[in-house]
C-alpha cells in the first residue's frame, strides 16, 4: 500500500456537555472529498484520540467509515497506552472496513530501546495482520524519539503488514533516509504540514497532517507548483501556509484549528479537558491575524467552493 497525496488528521467533535458528537461527520467527510484528499486519519492526536474511551473511539471509526463509504481512504489511529486495548481497536478497525491503521508509541511506561518499540508495534498489528499498519513517529508528544532506520530495519519479518510511517518530526534528513531505506521499500507520510514543502524536496510523496481538514487546497497547489518546476511560486504558497501556522501556534493548537473550522462554517463543539477550548476573544483575534497575512484571502482562490462570506470580510 502507498498512499500518495494528503491525508486530513481530522477533529473530535463533542457536544456543550463534552460527550461525543458523531452528527458533523457526513458533512466534514463531503468537504474534505470536495478538497481533494486522498484520505482522513481518525483519532490521532487532533481527533483527541488519548481523550476518547474506546467505545468512543470504535464509534468514531465506524461513522467515517459510513460516511466515506470507500470513496476515500480511512486510517484509523489505534495507539493506547494499553496494548491490550489498541489490539482491541486493530481488530474492530478489521471489521467495520477501514483501509489502514497507525499506532503510537506508549506514552506512559515507554518502550526503552528500538527492539522493545519494534515488539510493542508487531503485537498491535498482529490483532489486523490484514490491514496495512503504519508507526506514528511523534516524539515531540510521545517523548519516544528512537533511529526510525533501525525501526525499519528490526521491523522486517516481525511486522509483515508493516506499510510505514507517519513521520511526524522536523528531521528531515532521517525522513530522507526512511523515504530511501531499501529503495523506497515502505510509505513515509509526511507529518508537519507547515514542512510540506521541504519533505517534497527529498521525495515526499504523501503527508498527514491536520491543517489539510480546512486547508487542503492550498497544499495541494503546493505540490502542484512543486512537481510542475514552479519553484518559486510554490515557496511563496508554502510561505503563507507557515504564516497561518504561525497565526494559530499562538494558541493551543487544536483548539485553535477548531476555532478555524468554526470560522468555515464547521461546528464541532468544544475539546476535552485538559484541552481548553478559544474564548470568544481569542477566536476573534485569530481571525483577525489570519485575515492579516491574507489566509482567508488565499483559501478563497483555490478553494473548490467558497468560503462562507462572513469569513472573506
Amino acid at each position: 500500500m502507498k498512499i500518495e497525496g494528503l491525508i486530513a488528521a481530522t477533529f473530535g467533535a463533542f457536544h456543550e456537555d463534552g460527550s461525543l458528537n458523531l452528527s458533523p461527520i457526513p458533512d466534514l467527510v463531503e468537504k474534505l472529498i470536495k478538497d481533494g484528499v486522498a484520505g482522513v486519519f481518525i483519532c490521532g492526536t487532533n481527533g483527541e484520540g488519548p481523550n476518547l474511551t474506546i467505545e468512543e473511539r470504535m464509534a468514531v471509526a465506524e461513522a467515517y467509515v459510513k460516511a466515506v463509504n470507500k470513496r476515500v481512504l480511512v486510517l484509523v489511529h489505534v495507539g493506547h497506552p494499553s496494548i491490550a486495548e489498541s489490539k482491541k481497536l486493530a481488530a474492530h478497525a478489521v471489521t467495520i472496513g477501514a483501509d489502514a491503521i497507525s499506532a503510537v508509541a506508549a506514552f506512559y511506561f515507554k518502550p526503552g530501546s528500538v527492539q522493545n518499540l519494534v515488539n510493542c508495534m508487531a503485537e498491535i498489528a498482529s490483532a489486523a495482520p490484514s490491514l496495512p499498519f503504519y508507526y506514528y513517529h511523534v516524539p515531540a508528544l510521545t517523548g519516544v524519539g528512537m533511529d526510525m532506520i533501525d525501526f525499519l530495519r528490526l521491523s522486517e519479518g516481525v511486522i509483515p503488514n508493516l506499510a510505514g510511517i507517519k513521520y511526524t518530526a522536523a528531521t528531515i534528513f532521517e525522513y530522507q533516509a526512511c523515504l530511501n531505506y531499501k529503495n523506497g521499500k515502505y510509505n513515509i507520510l509526511y507529518g508537519y504540514d507547515e514542512m510540506l514543502l521541504s519533505a517534497l524536496a527529498v521525495g515526499a510523496g504523501g503527508a498527514i497532517g491536520s491543517t489539510y481538514t480546512f486547508a487542503a487546497p492550498l497544499y495541494l497547489k503546493v505540490i502542484s507548483l512543486f512537481r510542475e518546476g514552479k519553484q518559486e511560486a510554490a515557496q511563496q504558497l508554502q510561505l503563507k501556509l507557515v504564516d497561518m501556522v504561525r497565526c494559530l501556534l499562538k494558541y493551543s493548537p487544536i483548539p485553535a484549528q477548531k476555532a478555524i473550522m468554526e470560522m468555515l462554517g464547521y461546528t464541532l463543539g468544544p475539546c476535552r479537558l485538559p484541552l481548553v477550548s478559544l474564548t470568544k476573544q481569542e477566536a476573534a483575534a485569530l481571525k483577525v491575524s489570519l485575515q492579516e497575512v491574507g489566509f482567508f484571502e488565499e483559501l478563497n482562490k483555490h478553494d473548490t467552493k467558497k468560503l462562507n462570506t462572513v469569513v472573506a470580510k
